[in-house]
């Protein structure tokens, strides 16, 4: 059952994809060839007014393919293509809206099912307030001084950065994949502190720590009407760990190991559907967030490059060359196949490993 539980993960996520990819280029008239689902030889197919919608042998990913793209001229040669409606010929702003349509409709799908799951489950535990619940011994906040009760007003980065948390999610996020120093602003029983220290690296949780707790979470009674704000707040508090997350992997390096691919997505799917339709649904939002975040990187493969390099030439009223889209496509998906290797061996190590 685990691998049917997979293929409808992944048909979810990438069908609402490409269905947003769909839906925007029909919104502004680009022609569209075909809509599939899978890859492969076709299975079934079915040709609309114009598009053919099609189901593929192997059922792992899928496309639009769109007139302009040159995948698709290149599969529909003997498709005539009215003028005016390829997508080389759609204003800058249309095609813009065309590509990250697809990641809209990834936070949407994960927006519904945080906000819906939230209401199952009658209850919604917000993150706790930015307060210190406890000081791990031995620990660097321990060491520099943090006491139980610490009231943390501000956090401020050796380069400037700063955050003025309003939980504790918020630290997290915040200081999540950085191992410099940090200065941390507290309110100890109204007595207004400065507290310095640098995070230690855990080779247990692959991450850099200082050490502290949070309190408990608060409970509340959620209903149809505040279940979307839940959601919501679900989801920002998601995202904002897996920008940090990315952001600690470009720029310290942090939480390499800790990266999977199909293989460790295909063991968090028999995880979670063991635990019921709830927790899968969940792993559903999950990876349909991350999908969206990874796709706005700005990589020419993603469609986050492709906003950029849009955004450029509108900017400086120029087209660049196929040969130099060409040859950087090329760089990022030797990038991203690397990556992938990178992670599958990652999670067949620990798939060996126990």
């Amino acid at each position: 059952m685990t691998i049917i539980y997979f293929l409808l993960l992944l048909s979810a996520i990438i069908l609402i994809h490409e269905a947003g990819h769909l839906l925007a280029a029909k919104l502004f008239g680009v022609y569209c060839y075909e809509f599939s689902f899978g890859m492969g030889p076709v299975l079934l197919k079915h040709k609309g007014k114009e598009t053919q919608y099609s189901l593929r042998a192997l059922p792992v990913g899928g496309f639009v393919a769109m007139a302009g793209e040159t995948d698709g001229d290149e599969a529909y040669p003997d498709v005539k293509v009215p003028a005016g409606r390829r997508l080389t010929e759609k204003k800058p702003w249309q095609k813009i809206i065309i590509m990250l349509a697809g990641v809209f409709m990834n936070f949407v799908l994960a927006f519904m099912i945080f906000s819906l799951v939230i209401l199952h489950n009658g209850t919604f535990a917000s993150s706790p307030k930015a307060v210190v619940s406890t000081v791990v011994e031995n620990s660097p906040a321990e060491k520099a001084g943090f006491q139980s009760g610490d009231k943390i007003l501000e956090i401020t980065k050796k380069d400037g950065s700063s955050i003025k948390p309003a939980t504790f999610m918020d630290m997290q996020a915040f200081s999540s994949g950085y191992a410099g120093e940090e200065t941390y602003k507290i309110d100890r029983d109204g007595e207004i502190l400065s507290i310095t220290l640098t995070p230690e690296y855990s080779e247990e949780q692959d991450a850099y720590q200082i050490g502290i707790t949070g309190e408990r979470s608060e409970y509340v009674d959620v209903n149809i009407l505040n279940c979307w704000k839940f959601g919501l707040e679900e989801m920002g508090a998601i995202t904002k760990l897996m920008i940090a997350t990315i952001a600690g992997l470009i720029f310290h390096g942090a939480g390499m190991s800790q990266l999977s691919g199909p293989v460790g997505i295909y063991q968090a799917t028999e995880t979670y559907a063991s635990m019921g339709l709830s927790a899968f649904l969940l792993l559903i939002a999950q990876l349909s967030l991350n999908v969206g975040i990874f796709n706005l990187l700005p990589l020419p493969v993603l469609d986050g490059g492709q906003v950029v390099i849009t955004l450029l030439e509108w900017i400086t009223n120029r087209q660049f060359s196929t040969k130099i889209k060409t040859a950087i496509m090329i760089a990022c998906w030797v990038l991203l196949i690397g990556l992938m290797v990178f992670v599958t061996w990652n999670d067949i190590a620990r798939l060996i490993g126990g």
